[in-house]
């Protein structure tokens, strides 16, 4: 069985899951008679944003807009694209670097906008911040055309080039700030060894690996999950280095005691949620394109602190150590991988419900428009109801690279 698929993420959250209701974990107790509540709770969410229902994908496309501004939108309508190809490389590159400098900000962490003046925190100040340096450039080899990312400018990206962008300080601290510098780097190095990949049609950038998944589209149409299994598989190397299973490196892939199994996989969960987010983010660009993005719901929820933390504070899971909520906790910790895991099957029943409740099917409403809707605000919700700063109530030590 191959860890790097949606496939794998879905098969072995759902053995944590199955664990949780025999009460075999070691870390969690579930309480399922409260997941009612949290399906009523979302639906309630996604009515008061989304009155109608039209809600877009989840993906980093909604964290560029502000006040009602489509500040991308703006951007590239000033453009005058060689093609439809040209533009999707553009936003290609965009998502990438985006949601590569995605991970979690931290509680203090703000981005005081030039233009509206307002001091923004976590992933909506993080993805306004990353378009306003990718307008300025900083991601480009060529002054002369701003709007891409090169793979060696990147490779090239140093921290103070990319704190002055985010404006971190020492006053202003950002969590895992190194982290994502290397990250991008790594990405750097990668794109311009393989321009086969990332170089088909343009010199090498991140935005190349739209020529690649078109060319993988049969009669104009590409599933959802191949799009990940391109991006595990593409960009494997430039993670940090954990897990390896065959000489592969395993990304988002960690370590459980009780998840067994008979193979060489025995014991490892893979989660994958910034390349999962990624692939959410890629869709919309290609749809624009042409490209006829199929098996949505074939992608998982998102294994991170919003919607992990919907679960723990309603209720729905809880700590058997109640002396583990106010421990902070490694990442690759069974306790985090085991909420993780629990989190992306859970995000799966709260699906199935909200659909039943509205008469909807996965098509209609799949996972990438209840998380949007949805379940992740609804976890930052219920986070700033029980925590004055809104934080997670798990506390993860994050190096900037998983979420």
């Amino acid at each position: 069985m191959t860890l790097l698929s949606a496939a794998a993420v879905r098969e072995r959250a759902h053995r944590m899951l199955a664990l949780a209701l025999d009460d075999k974990l070691p870390n969690f107790r579930i309480h399922p008679d409260k997941m009612d509540g949290v399906i009523d709770l979302v639906l309630q969410t996604t009515r008061e944003t989304y009155p109608a229902l039209d809600v877009p994908f989840h993906s980093r496309w909604r964290h560029f807009v502000l006040n009602g501004e489509d500040r991308w939108v703006a951007a590239a309508n000033q453009v005058r694209w060689p093609n439809s190809a040209g533009r999707a490389r553009s936003e290609f590159d965009l998502a990438m670097v985006s949601v590569f400098l995605d991970a979690g900000a931290g509680p203090t962490w703000r981005y005081r906008d030039p233009k509206s003046r307002l001091a923004i925190g976590r992933s909506e100040g993080l993805g306004l911040a990353s378009q306003a340096m990718f307008e300025a450039g900083t991601f480009s080899a060529s002054a002369r055309d701003p709007l891409r990312a090169d793979g060696a400018a990147l490779a090239k990206l140093s921290v103070t080039d990319v704190a002055g962008g985010l404006q971190a300080s020492d006053i202003n601290p950002l969590v895992g700030l190194e982290g994502r510098v290397e990250l991008l780097r790594n990405l750097g190095k990668l794109v311009a060894s393989r321009p086969d990949i990332f170089g088909r049609h343009d010199t090498p950038r991140p935005g190349g690996l739209f020529d690649h998944l078109a060319a993988r589209a049969e009669n104009g149409r590409l599933p959802a999950p191949v799009i990940l299994s391109e991006l595990l598989q593409q960009l494997g190397p430039i993670w940090p280095s954990r897990l390896s299973l065959g000489g592969i490196t395993l990304g988002d892939c960690w370590k459980h005691p009780v998840l067994t199994t008979d193979d060489a996989t025995n014991g490892l969960v893979p989660l994958h949620k910034l390349s999962q987010w990624l692939a959410y983010s890629l869709i919309e660009p290609l749809q624009t394109a042409g490209v006829e993005v199929t098996d949505i719901d074939g992608l998982t929820g998102l294994a991170e602190y919003r919607n992990g933390g919907l679960f723990i504070d309603s209720g729905v899971l809880a700590f058997r150590d109640s002396d583990d909520a106010p421990r902070e906790h490694e990442v690759a910790s069974p306790l985090v991988v085991e909420w993780r895991a629990l989190t992306v099957a859970l995000l799966d029943r709260l699906a199935d419900g909200m659909r039943k409740q509205l008469g909807l099917d996965a098509v209609s409403l799949p996972l990438a428009k209840i998380l949007q809707g949805g379940s992740w605000a609804a976890g930052r919700k219920l986070a700033r109801e029980r925590r004055s700063d809104a934080s997670p109530p798990v506390k993860v030590i994050s190096d900037g690279t998983v979420f």
